[in-house]
Formats: structure tokens, C-alpha cells, sequence
């Protein structure tokens, strides 16, 4: 099987190529903000380097969110894009667990992975191997930086934590509990070999239009207009002027 694995959802920007659990070619670009003007050229770049074309993908496997809104939307509207066009399956992942998985197989420690989302909260998740499965413990989240770390003092085994702890983060950690560790930074870049692993064996979507990423909280946006139409239905949040 070949698969295209691609990942915006956070600062980091990566693409896989991967064929038959082997990867092929890669890129991860951690310096720029605008995904979407090196996301296409960069898939261009891959396929042609391994001289591939675009027909001869079998699979679109995405970072589904939480992270970005902005990133996500990229990430999956390409994958969508694609897996419309040239008719290929379509696999979205948890971009938390896509981290989750820079922790080796064997390993006893509840994996957390986590994202900054601004104001001292973060996008987080709990999971562990499991007889060489990664297995979800807690579903991903949005909560508040020192709640997590409140609920991970109770957990009666060793802690990792996978991400960037940001200045804005440290500013609301006065310690980490006995149990939890800090990973190095490096732990919290995403592969998109191990998205491309994940994506191989999962159900592909059943339909491409109701693919949609993985918020985890309401936009900005749909936050002030709920604030100012208290009651009303907020599907509809957007309205003609």
C-alpha cells in the first residue's frame, strides 16, 4: 500500500510517503506558519523524488486535530481534495496520538501528549502500549494546563509528558508532580511515518464530505455570537449580511 501522510495541525509541517510499512521520503518543516503555501509543493516535491504518481497512491492518512484551527482545516480539505480527486481511501488520526507514538512500544508510562491552546489550557490525552497496541486511556481534551496536571498527580503510575511547554504554559506550572516527567522537546515533533503506521490499518472514512477535523472547542468566532444570541440555535452562527 502507498500512503501519503500529512500533518499541519500544529507549528510543526510534515508529509511521509510511505509504502508497504517502509518509509520512503519525508519532510518536516518547523519555521514557518503558512502551511498552506508549502503543504502542496512539498507533497509535489516528495512524490516526484520517489517517482510516484499521484494515481499510484492508495491512501490519504491525516492529523485530524485537536490543534490548530487554522492547521487542521489545511491538513484535511488538501486530504479531502485528494482523496476525492483521485478516488483513495481517506484516514483521519488524532494528532495527539500521532506524538503519543514517538514513545517506543514497551514502555509502561501513560503516554500524555499535549498542545498549547492559549489562555493556559491545552489539548491533551492519555494513552499507554499495550501488548504493542497504543491504546487511548483518556479521550483527548481541552482543559485548563493546571487541572491536567491535577488529575495526573492522582495516577498511581509514571507520567510522560509529550509537547512544548511554552512560556505561556510555565507561567501556570509552579512544579510537575512527583509522578510526571517532561519529555525533551524533541518528543513533541510529530512523524508522519508513525501517522502513516497508524493510518495503515484503520477503516477508511465511509464518506468524504462529513470528514471534519477534530476542534475539541467551539471557534472564536462562535463563541461571541453565542454570547450575544443566548438561546438560539449556534449551528447557524454565521449569518447573511
Amino acid at each position: 500500500m502507498k500512503v501519503l501522510a500529512i500533518d499541519t495541525s500544529n507549528h510543526p509541517m510534515s508529509v511521509a510517503l510511505v509504502e508497504d510499512d517502509q518509509l520512503l521520503a519525508t519532510t518536516t518543516l518547523n519555521m514557518v506558519r503558512n502551511h498552506s503555501i508549502y503543504l502542496m509543493p512539498t507533497i509535489d516535491q516528495l512524490v516526484q523524488l520517489v517517482q510516484w504518481t499521484p494515481a499510484d497512491i492508495d491512501r490519504v492518512v491525516v492529523a485530524q486535530g485537536p490543534g490548530s484551527y487554522t492547521g487542521i482545516r489545511i491538513a484535511a480539505t488538501t486530504a479531502k481534495t485528494l482523496a476525492d480527486t483521485l478516488k483513495i481511501d481517506l484516514v483521519g488520526v488524532s494528532s495527539l496520538e500521532v506524538v503519543a507514538r514517538n514513545v517506543l512500544p514497551g514502555s509502561e508510562q501513560v503516554i500524555v501528549p499535549f498542545f498549547d491552546a492559549r489562555r493556559g489550557n491545552v489539548f491533551a490525552g492519555a494513552y499507554q502500549w499495550q501488548e504493542g497496541q497504543l491504546v487511548s486511556l483518556i479521550a483527548d481534551q481541552h482543559l485548563a494546563m493546571t487541572t491536567l496536571l491535577d488529575q495526573l498527580a492522582r495516577v498511581d503510575r509514571p507520567v510522560i509528558l509529550l509537547g512544548h511547554m511554552t512560556k505561556r504554559l510555565n507561567d501556570q506550572v509552579n512544579a510537575l508532580p512527583a509522578n510526571v516527567t517532561l519529555a525533551p522537546r524533541a518528543y513533541g515533533i510529530p512523524s508522519t511515518y508513525q501517522l502513516a503506521l497508524a493510518g495503515e490499518s484503520r477503516p477508511a472514512a465511509q464518506a468524504i464530505d462529513p470528514f471534519v477535523p477534530h476542534y475539541l472547542r467551539i471557534t472564536e468566532a462562535e463563541a461571541n455570537w453565542q454570547k450575544l444570541h443566548p438561546g438560539e440555535n449556534k449551528q447557524n452562527y454565521v449569518r447573511e449580511v
